[in-house]
């Protein structure tokens, strides 16, 4: 069961963990030097826990004990409990939702293990926005898509502000990091997998004229701005797009995604 520790001091270095967490640069530093992630809400903290994710220490306001009790007293660690005025001043921000969580960061499955155990998964390229890769990873799940490669650049899914958005899909949805992004589609094409370029392209063929009665099949998106890369947009064994209306180019990228996971999904 969860000791429950009533705090007044802000500076008591046991609440290190949730010290600003605004500055985003400061917080992926440290969350990743520390081996540790945040969960924002009751939701979110009961998904984070129920999935398997080993807590640290739980931080909210009185309010909130009741209606986390069955995940504190399922836990050893312990929850400090602050009025909400005082974890605003701690945090940064106003945590309208009243509840934290630090979790142990957990160990990722390798690329292979990842896609092995798929058949349609999304490939996300250097997209440094952490709003809309929660959004992604909450489509891909709702969706009927397995999982998610990412580029090494990419946004961190356990970032807070991700996994809010994800609305915790992040905590079951098997998902992995490619480091030899050179080598990415290579990896993809070895393990069996047909893979659509999601590009404005001039050869891009509308996404509902692509045939895509595959075994494997793959979602390739990049970032906003710049788009793929091209060694992905050429590399590619289908470039795709989705028609727009006269004078819109495209989605968000996130939306796209959405798009495609609907149309590209398997059909039986």
């Amino acid at each position: 069961m969860a000791a429950i520790v009533r705090l007044d001091d802000l500076d008591d270095p046991r609440l290190r963990d949730y010290v600003d967490l605004r500055d985003v640069q400061l917080r992926l530093r440290l969350e990743s030097e520390r081996g540790l992630f945040l969960a924002e809400g009751e939701k979110v903290v009961r998904r984070a826990v129920e999935s398997g994710h080993r807590p640290r220490s739980f931080l909210m306001s009185p309010r909130w004990l009741d209606g986390l009790a069955d995940i504190l007293d399922a836990s050893d660690a312990p929850c400090f409990v602050l009025d909400d005025a005082a974890i605003e001043r701690l945090t940064g921000f106003h945590v309208h939702r009243g509840a934290l969580a630090a979790l142990e960061r957990p160990d990722l499955p390798t690329p292979e293990q990842v896609l092995a155990d798929a058949r349609r998964v999304v490939v996300i390229e250097d997209l440094a926005d952490h709003t809309n890769v929660g959004a992604i990873f909450r489509s891909v799940a709702a969706l009927g898509f397995d999982a998610v490669l990412l580029s090494p650049r990419c946004a961190d899914p356990l970032y807070r502000r991700a996994i809010k958005v994800s609305m915790g899909s992040v905590f079951w949805l098997p998902y992995a990091r490619v480091e030899d992004w050179y080598g990415a589609p290579d990896l993809l094409r070895a393990a069996g997998y047909t893979t659509y370029a999601m590009t404005l392209a001039d050869d891009s063929v509308p996404i509902d004229q692509v045939d895509h009665d595959v075994e494997r099949l793959a979602v390739v998106v990049g970032s906003e701005g710049h788009g793929l890369t091209a060694r992905w947009e050429q590399g590619a064994d289908h470039r795709i797009t989705i028609p727009m209306a006269a004078d819109i180019d495209s989605l968000n990228v996130a939306s796209s995604v959405a798009v495609a996971c609907w149309e590209l999904r398997a059909r039986s």
